[in-house]
C-alpha cells in the first residue's frame, strides 16, 4: 500500500515537474496554432485593405498610392521600412528576437488596364484600371504576415524581408529594384512568392524547375534564294511540325488545366513533355539580302526547348536550304520561373505536415501559358520558390481567372495565404 502510494506522488511529481518546464514555452505546435489565432483576429482587417486596394488600383509605375499605404501599414507595425525602390517599391525589415536565417517573401502590387465593368460592389474607382491579376490580395497576404510574424516577434528566429514589388505587370519591376540596389538592402538565403490561380480557396500548389511553359521566339535567318516563297513555306512547315499535341487532344481545353485527373496537379497530367506552336503567328520580313521568319513556341521544360530547336536546325541542315541558313535560335520572351528543387521539396514537406496533404498540392504539369512573372529575375539570386495558391470557390460560381474580365477571388484565401505562409517562414528561418 505505501509502495503504491509512493509512485502515485512519484508520478504526479513527474507530471507537475514536466508540466511546469513546458510551462510558457513556445512548442512547434504552439506558435502554428498563434498564427492561425491572430491570423483569424485580423483577417476582416485584410479583407478591408484589400478592398481598399481594389477600389484605388494603380497601373505599373504609378503604385503611388498603394505604396504609401504599404509603409504606413508595415511601420504601424514596427517594421524597418524603405521606399522608392526601382519606382514604387517597398521592403519591410522584421528582425527577430533570436538568432536565424534570412528569409524574404515578394508580393507584386500593381494593377492593369482594363475597361471591362467591374464584377464586385467594391468596383474599381480609378476609371480604365482594375485589379484583375489578383496583386490586391497578394498585397493584402503579405501584409497579413508581416501583421501575424510581428506578433511571434519574441519567438522569431532571424530576419524576414517583405518585398513589394512595382510594375510585375509590364515584367519591369523586378530588375529595377535589383539595379536600384534591393540586394544591398536586403541579404536573404531564401525568397519566396505566390499568385492567386483558379486551384480551390484552401489549397496552394508548387513544383521543382518550371511553373509555366517557357515561351520563346524563334529567329531563323536565311539568305536570300529564287524562290523565297518556296523557302517560307518550308521554315513554316519545319517549326510546325515541331509541334507534339494531336489537335484532338484535351491539352487544348484550358480548364482542364485543374482537372484532378489530367490537370497540372495530377500524376498523370497531360501538360508535361510538350512543344506547342503559335500556327498562324509568323512575322516575315526579306531585305535586299535576307530572309527573316519568326513565330512563337511554348516548352514543358529545358529538355523539349533544347531538343526542339536542335531538331529544326538537324532539319535545315538537311535540306536544300543548308547553305543559306545564317541564324537558328530561341529568343526570350518572358522570364522562366525556375524552382529550387531542394526547397520546393523542404517546403512541401514542412506545410504538409503542419496543414496536411490535402492543402499543399505537388504539381506534375505546368501552366501551358507561358507569362510567366518577373519573380524569375530574383531566381538566379537567391534559391527561390513560387507557389501557386487557389482563389476559387466552385460551389460560389466564384473563378479566379486572372487576365479575365469576370476575375474574382473567394476573400477566404486570403487566410489560407497568411496562415500557411506565415507557417513556412517560421520553419525556413530554423
Amino acid at each position: 500500500m505505501k509502495s503504491k502510494m509512493l509512485r502515485d506522488i512519484l508520478s504526479l511529481f513527474f507530471f507537475v515537474l514536466v508540466a511546469i518546464s513546458a510551462f510558457g514555452q513556445n512548442t512547434p505546435e504552439r506558435i502554428h496554432q498563434d498564427i492561425k489565432k491572430q491570423t483569424a483576429q485580423i483577417f476582416d482587417s485584410l479583407i478591408n485593405i484589400r478592398r481598399d486596394l481594389h477600389r484605388y488600383p494603380e497601373i505599373s509605375g504609378e503604385e503611388k498610392r498603394t505604396s504609401e499605404k504599404i509603409a504606413e501599414y508595415l511601420i504601424g507595425l514596427g517594421l524597418e521600412v524603405k521606399t522608392n525602390i526601382g519606382g514604387y517599391g517597398v521592403v519591410g525589415i522584421l528582425k527577430g528576437a533570436k538568432p536565424g536565417k534570412k528569409i524574404a517573401w515578394r508580393a507584386d502590387i500593381d494593377a492593369m488596364p482594363s475597361t471591362a465593368p467591374d464584377v464586385v460592389d467594391f468596383e474599381s474607382r480609378n476609371e480604365g484600371v482594375r485589379h484583375i491579376c489578383g496583386h490586391d490580395v497578394h498585397t493584402a497576404v503579405a501584409l497579413g504576415i508581416a501583421n501575424v510574424l510581428s506578433s511571434q516577434k519574441e519567438q522569431l528566429e532571424g530576419t524576414v524581408y517583405f518585398v513589394f514589388q512595382p510594375s510585375e505587370e509590364n515584367i519591369k519591376g523586378a530588375l529595377a529594384m535589383i539595379d536600384d540596389g534591393l540586394f544591398d538592402i536586403i541579404h536573404p538565403e531564401e525568397m519566396y512568392a505566390m499568385h492567386v490561380t483558379p486551384f480551390p480557396t484552401g489549397t496552394i500548389a508548387t513544383k521543382s524547375e518550371e511553373m509555366f511553359s517557357d515561351y520563346k521566339q524563334i529567329h531563323l535567318s536565311f539568305q536570300n534564294v529564287t524562290d523565297n516563297k518556296a523557302l517560307i513555306a518550308f521554315a513554316k512547315r519545319q517549326i510546325r511540325g515541331l509541334e507534339n499535341v494531336a489537335p484532338e487532344s484535351k491539352f487544348w481545353n484550358m480548364q482542364n488545366m485543374g482537372d484532378p485527373e489530367l490537370g497540372i496537379a495530377a500524376p498523370n497530367s497531360i501538360y508535361t513533355n510538350f512543344t506547342t506552336v503559335e500556327k498562324n503567328n509568323f512575322s516575315i520580313t526579306e531585305t535586299e539580302n535576307k530572309l527573316e521568319i519568326r513565330a512563337f513556341l511554348s516548352f514543358s521544360d529545358k529538355k523539349q526547348r533544347d531538343s526542339a530547336i536542335s531538331n529544326l536546325k538537324n532539319q535545315i541542315l538537311a535540306s536544300p536550304y543548308a547553305d543559306k541558313l545564317i541564324k537558328a535560335a530561341l529568343v526570350d520572351v518572358f522570364p522562366t520561373l525556375d524552382n529550387n528543387e531542394k526547397l520546393v521539396n523542404a517546403c512541401l514537406a514542412q506545410l504538409s505536415t503542419i496543414y496536411g496533404k490535402d492543402k499543399v498540392l505537388r504539381m506534375y504539369g505546368v501552366v501551358a501559358d507561358g507569362r510567366s512573372d518577373d519573380f524569375a529575375f530574383f531566381q538566379p539570386k537567391v534559391p527561390s520558390v513560387y507557389f501557386f495558391m487557389g482563389g476559387s470557390n466552385y460551389e460560389k460560381g466564384i473563378i479566379a481567372q486572372t487576365h479575365s474580365p469576370n476575375f474574382t477571388v473567394d476573400e477566404s484565401c486570403i487566410k489560407t495565404g497568411v496562415n500557411l505562409f506565415s507557417s513556412l517562414i517560421v520553419e525556413r528561418l530554423k
